[in-house]
């Protein structure tokens, strides 16, 4: 009966880690991605666009 519990309780524990985890990957704090991955939403996009049009030249030249 005790094992039970005991098992349950460390269940229930990884359970509400592995949530707290998903739920801090869908919200970034302060608008900035804390991951550094640029999959959310903090992403530059006037740096991106002119990396593009920068790539778009090179290619011309080439």
């Amino acid at each position: 009966m005790v094992q039970d519990i005991i098992v349950w309780l460390i269940f229930l524990g990884a359970l509400a880690y592995i949530v707290k985890i998903i739920y801090r990957s869908f919200k970034p704090k302060n608008g900035i991605c804390d991951k550094g991955c640029g999959s959310c939403n903090a992403i530059d996009f006037k740096k991106l666009e002119e990396q593009i049009k920068k790539d778009r030249e090179k290619q011309k030249v080439s």
